[in-house]
């Protein structure tokens, strides 16, 4: 039992980093109906980020971990946030009015890039961290095994939880909201009503790109090691996530996430850890063929 709620408790720390990568993801494709396949990029550059400004804000500013921590998390964002914006502009805006197959092989083009472009810049071998956070709370002991919350993993999910009423609030109940809906369903009728439908979509892949850095840092701290090459498969996990909840639906986004790091990490405690992908995207193709809309995911009903 004790083990079991371990492995709970890691499942959902793992699972609240994934479901922030993937609400970015159906921000993007709520918004203009492409995957952002560059997200996960994104979310790497957020890790490198959080990590130069954590060293910068102890080593050269001399500031205490708690301050350091809090302009490490403001200059993630606002830098990666200029990702996002950068990719908006130069992937998907010049190719608004193209056929859907061009932004997604630009998407990934940026998204090689992008890799190629940390490799160069930060080095191929991976960058480590100290922990930062130590202690936490006991919940359960017995025999020879402890459950322990530490208090990154309680931050983590505190963070999540907080950054997904805060964005849900966002998009349905102000003004940037109904704009980002209305575009959504129609981006001419939009456009005609006086929407700006650029920067709303700018706006969107801003917002996604926030929620990658947050989750960047959150995966910095929580593992203390991070390489070029980690956006990569976080994205397709996030994506993954994305489309088992239900792509389009925030909440479906962090329910996929939550969902596919309680498999994982159960996986990876009770089975064989070389499988514990394979398990994700074997119950994913078996609730699509069931839902195929994903659990909380919506038909498209046109109406005429």
């Amino acid at each position: 039992m004790e083990y079991f709620l371990q492995q709970l408790i890691n499942g959902l720390t793992l699972g609240a980093i994934y479901g922030l990568i993937a609400i970015g993801y159906t921000m993007v494709y709520g918004i203009i109906g492409m995957i952002n396949f560059a997200h996960g990029e994104i979310y790497m550059l957020g890790a490198f980020i959080s990590l130069i400004a954590f060293l910068a804000a102890t080593t050269i500013g001399g500031s205490s971990v708690p301050i350091a921590l809090v302009i490490t998390l403001f200059a993630t964002m606002i830098f990666t946030s200029l990702w996002g914006w950068t990719v908006e502009r130069i992937a998907y805006r010049p190719l608004r009015s193209a056929p859907r197959l061009a932004p997604l092989i630009s998407a990934i083009g940026v998204s090689i890039v992008l890799q190629n472009f940390s490799q160069l810049a930060q080095g191929a071998r991976v960058k480590p961290l100290p922990p930062v956070f130590h202690g936490g709370v006991t919940l359960m002991e017995g025999g020879d095994f402890t459950v322990s919350l530490n208090w990154l993993q309680i931050v983590i999910m505190a963070l999540t939880l907080v950054l997904m009423l805060g964005f849900t609030w966002l998009i349905t109940r102000t003004a940037l909201g109904r704009a980002q809906r209305a575009t959504e369903q129609d981006r001419t009728m939009a456009a005609l009503l006086g929407i700006d439908v650029d920067r709303i979509v700018s706006a969107t892949f801003v917002m996604g790109a926030v929620l990658a850095s947050v989750a960047g840092l959150m995966v910095t701290l929580y593992y203390g090691v991070i390489d070029f090459y980690i956006g990569f498969l976080a994205g397709i996990k996030a994506f993954t996530a994305a489309v088992l909840g239900g792509i389009g639906s925030l909440p479906g986004a962090m329910l996929g996430g939550l969902l596919i790091g309680l498999i994982e990490a159960f996986w990876s405690g009770y089975f064989s850890i070389e499988y514990k992908d394979v398990a994700t995207f074997g119950i994913l193709v078996m609730v699509l063929l069931f839902r195929p809309t994903g659990l909380l995911g919506r038909p498209d009903v046109e109406k005429i």
